[in-house]
């Protein structure tokens, strides 16, 4: 599908396979098996622009379109998702939010150093009772009026051992409901910010995963994204982004399965012929390639409809449902394909289908993606 992009595109493309090829690759196996997380790794992704890709220059990002961002999150995803999704959520979420909807003096303060590296950012919304249903926020920012007093739990939190930044959504005043609920940027080092213990995972297991409490911690007026009552118009506004980001982990995550098993199907041989001779094996091959090349379209016609200006939401729910589906399927037919080998992590393809189930809970489940491409298709038919 190269024939599409530009020589810029390619060129990033290419950068990041290089980088996951020579720097993430080696170490993958045991950084998973001992939930060891990136950390060095992760500074030299920032070092190379991939943490703050779409962020203009004049504020330390690479200035770059969503194409090329999910480009390069393929080729990272290709290799280990406890790296890609620190990618994702420091770009879609933390970035993108901030310098879309944020005031300039928190775009300057915050974005030269999460855009680096030197800071990671992270997404505060689920709930221990607010999951997939983002409206039931108990935790509360109550207005001091110079700043606001917030308290509360949140679960899930990528990066939440090793961020420097929350975006943290809370409810400022519960009676006006989703319209009361606001976005703070809040400074880990802030008093009241506890961290819990590391989420011992099925998949993506060195990322780091938290729940944080919030006791009392004073956040400035200052730091609130947005007009009074904008938080959960933002948080939709910026989850339908990182599905185009985590629709391209899970494309990653197949395109990589598909990789292994295609090597490994003409260097295994059965019945005197590599087990790809075999019309069965080679009918797996056919389909994981179908519908990996049908992730991607949907993937990149996201991305476009974004750089252009377009709404976005459905196709980033239809990329993120497909892909992700296909992940977890063509991961369990890897494994099938790899045999007993398939089961041991020296082969990879165990992991893959490991990291392939979170792309089908976070950032909304596939139920949740079927609910928004309804409704809004429902909407547009009528």
């Amino acid at each position: 599908m190269n024939h599409t992009l530009t020589e810029e595109q390619i060129a990033v493309k290419e950068a990041a396979r290089d980088f996951a090829q020579k720097e993430l690759l080696p170490g993958v196996i045991e950084r998973d098996s001992k939930m060891i997380f990136p950390t060095e790794q992760i500074k030299m992704m920032g070092e190379l622009g991939l943490l703050g890709m779409m962020v203009d220059p004049k504020y330390g990002g690479g200035g770059m379109d969503t194409m090329s961002y999910v480009l390069a999150m393929e080729e990272i995803s290709k290799i280990d998702n406890s790296a890609s999704v620190v990618m994702s959520v420091n770009n879609s979420l933390v970035c993108w939010g901030i310098e879309k909807f944020g005031t300039e003096e928190q775009k300057e303060k915050y974005l030269p150093k999460l855009t680096g590296g030197e800071w990671i950012g992270s997404f505060c919304l689920s709930e221990p009772e607010a999951g997939s249903d983002a409206t039931s926020q108990r935790t509360t920012a109550e207005d001091k009026g110079d700043y606001y007093l917030l308290n509360g739990t949140k679960n899930w939190i990528t990066n939440g051992g090793t961020s420097s930044l929350h975006i943290v959504i809370a409810q400022t005043n519960p009676e006006a409901g989703h319209r009361g609920i606001n976005a703070l940027l809040v400074e880990t080092s802030s008093e009241g910010v506890v961290v819990g213990a590391k989420e011992d995972k099925l998949g993506i297991r060195s990322s780091d995963t938290h729940t944080i409490m919030y006791n009392d911690v004073k956040v400035p007026k200052a730091n609130r994204i947005g007009e009074d009552g904008f938080g959960f118009k933002f948080a939709m506004k910026v989850l339908s982004g990182g599905r185009i980001g985590i629709a391209a982990q899970a494309l990653g995550i197949a395109q990589g399965a598909f990789e292994l098993s295609t090597k490994y199907s003409q260097q295994r041989e059965a019945f005197g012929k590599p087990i790809s001779k075999h019309q069965i094996i080679a009918f797996k091959l056919a389909d994981m390639a179908t519908d990996i090349t049908a992730s991607r379209l949907l993937v990149h016609q996201a991305a476009k409809l974004k750089d252009a200006g377009l709404d976005f939401t459905t196709e980033a729910c239809m990329a993120k449902l497909f892909a992700s589906e296909t992940a977890m399927k063509h991961t369990v037919e890897a494994v099938q394909i790899h045999g007993g080998y398939g089961f041991v992590k020296e082969y990879h393809v165990e992991r893959l289908m490991r990291d392939a189930k979170i792309t089908q809970i976070y950032e909304g489940t596939s139920e949740i993606q079927r609910l928004v491409i309804a409704r809004n298709i429902l909407k547009a038919a009528t």
